[in-house]
Order: C-alpha cells, then structure tokens, then sequence
C-alpha cells in the first residue's frame, strides 16, 4: 500500500525498533545510476529524509521537482521504470511532458496521398453513412478503414486542420509551418532550453542572482534611494523564483523588491521612442505579475507617460517626486496593513 513518506518512516521506526530503520548510504549503490532523479529529490520537502534512506522496491511518496522548477509526487519505483521515451533530455516531469507533445494529426502512407483522417463522428458521404470497420479486409487502391478520400471528406464539409478547401487560395501565412511568417513554429515553453543558473531556493524567495541585468535607469535608482532614506528595508536581492518558466528563466527581475513585505516595485515608462511597455511588452507585463502573484508577491507598477494601470494597486504618475513616494507608501501600507509597514520606518 503506498502511503505518505512520513507515515511510511514511522511505520518503518515502529516495525525495526529503531529510531533509524535504514541509515545515510545504506541504498547508494542502487540510486548511483539515476544521477537525474538525484537532482530531482530534495530531503527538505520529504521529512528530512536523504534518498540513499529510501529503498528503490519502497512503496511510499516522495516529492521531487524537475530542472523547470514543477514539483510533483511520484514513488521510487515510478521515477525509475519512466521509459526512455517519455523522457526529455532525461530528464522526467508529468507537466513538462504534456506541454512537450502538441497534438499532431498522423502522417499517413505515402499510397495515399489525397486521403484524410476521418474524424470520430460517422461522416455521410453520397447518402450514406461510412463508419469504421473492424477487421474488414482491403485490397490493393481500396481506402482504408476509418480514412474517407479527400473528395468525400470536402462534400461531407469534414476539413482537416491545416488543409485548404476546394476553390480557395493558400495565404503566405497559413502555408508555413504554425501560421506564422518566420517560417518553423516558435518552440514551446517545456521545449526552450531553460537557465540552469538559478539557485534552487524554494518558489517565491528573494534572491541574489547572476542573470539579472543591471539597474539602467537613474530613476529607480533614485526610488530605492527614497525608500531606503524612509525604511530599514533589504534591497540587497535582486531575483525572486518562480514555480514556472518566463523567459527561458524560472526567475523574475523586479526593478526594487521588498522581500520583508513580498512587495515588487516596477517603474515602467514609454521610453524615448514611446515603445516602452506598450503593446506585446505590455501582454510581456501582465504575465510577470501573474507569476509573481502566483508565488505569493504583489506587485506595485509606477506608471508613466499616460499608461493605463495593469493591477489594482497601480500608481499613475507624471513622474518620481516626493509626493510619489508618498503614495507609493500609502499604497505599501494598504497592501500589508500600517503596523506591519511602520515596523520598518526608521
């Protein structure tokens, strides 16, 4: 019976008598070959348990996280049987592999060039009604079952993903792969090679991180400044972890983070040519606070140069001044409540 690693500890404790039924190292020999599943455990999130403690035949649940950051429950034998296929670079997690098999129509024989998948419903074709049929056999040129051609299928109004109807003209557009104009389809989140620079902290702790640009604008600087005169605040972390990929990174760069309040602070103007956080960089926005927000920060956006607000704690401002820093604080206070926020004031 699969249980819990904890209660599966306990029962072990109970069963040998001892307060450590298997020592550090006992199974190292059978988990040396599986260096992946190696990186996958983490004795924090299971009991304080190291996995060389852990029988590989233990019928128990243990929590791993792949390299993405996606965390997931599993037993040992599970981990260890995933077939070869079903791995991505080696490396296995339910939720990158179902973001990394987009459906895709099957490739038929090449006898058969002019023919479609029927789809799952029946099809009428020339008054009557065509199901698939099991086990009939087919001679050379006959259709195959569950495949109607392409004729029938246009007559039937059955047209494939993909496909261009009788009488009209394939755009530039659709006639490359994924619809777009570049040529191949961009690749997806799970198939993007992601950072491996990122520390594994747990999601929504502040960090110091390497791949964070630097600060480029005076006027955060001189944001921080005001803060830093008001508050005994951390200002030192620079990156905070995400429990999912954005930008081929599992970390996001707030412009000013508060870690004692979990408080981002982004200033976001037009920049000189008026094509700052505008258009997709603005779509580019709204997820960075949805994967903030979704680990337990909220986010604080100045906007400027007439930019509409993006959440509901959003300060519209002509510009950083004293009174914007004084609204900035009004709305910290707001978000944390006074005496949390005060606590801090120096």
């Amino acid at each position: 019976m699969v249980e819990p690693v904890d209660a599966w500890w306990r029962r072990r404790q109970f069963s040998r008598g001892v307060p450590m039924p298997y020592a550090v190292g006992q199974f190292r020999d059978a988990w040396a070959s599986f260096p992946v599943l190696i990186r996958q455990y983490h004795p924090e999130w299971n009991a304080g348990i190291v996995l060389t403690q852990v029988p590989p035949a233990a019928e128990v649940l243990l929590t791993w996280e792949c390299d993405v950051g996606h965390v997931f429950v599993a037993t040992p034998a599970e981990q260890r049987n995933r077939p070869g296929r079903e791995r991505r670079r080696s490396v296995w997690c339910p939720e990158c592999t179902v973001m990394a098999k987009p459906q895709r129509w099957p490739v038929l024989p090449a006898e058969w060039p002019t023919q479609v998948p029927a789809p799952q419903r029946a099809v009428r074709v020339a008054g009557r009604q065509t199901l698939p049929a099991a086990g009939r056999s087919r001679t050379p040129g006959d259709v195959p079952d569950g495949v109607v051609p392409a004729a029938a299928a246009a007559r039937a109004g059955v047209v494939p993903p993909g496909a261009v109807p009788t009488g009209a003209v394939a755009s530039t557009r659709a006639a490359r792969p994924g619809g777009r104009r570049g040529g191949a389809r961009r690749p997806s989140a799970a198939a993007r090679e992601v950072c491996r620079k990122t520390p594994r902290v747990p999601s929504g702790q502040a960090f110091v991180s390497v791949c964070a640009p630097a600060t480029a604008s005076a006027v955060e600087a001189e944001l921080r400044q005001a803060l830093s005169d008001r508050f005994d605040f951390t200002f030192t972390q620079n990156a905070i972890r995400l429990d999912k990929p954005f930008h081929d990174h599992v970390e996001a760069w707030p412009d000013i983070i508060l870690p004692e309040l979990q408080v981002a602070i982004e200033y976001d103007s037009t920049g000189r040519h008026g094509l700052e956080h505008v258009g997709s960089r603005e779509e580019s926005d709204r997820r960075k606070d949805r994967a903030l927000r979704g680990v337990g920060w909220e986010v604080v956006r100045i906007r400027t140069g007439r930019l509409p607000a993006l959440g509901p704690y959003d300060l519209q401002v002509s510009g950083v001044s004293g009174r914007t820093v004084d609204r900035l604080v009004d709305t910290l206070r707001d978000i944390r409540g006074d005496l949390f926020v005060d606590a801090y004031a120096r």
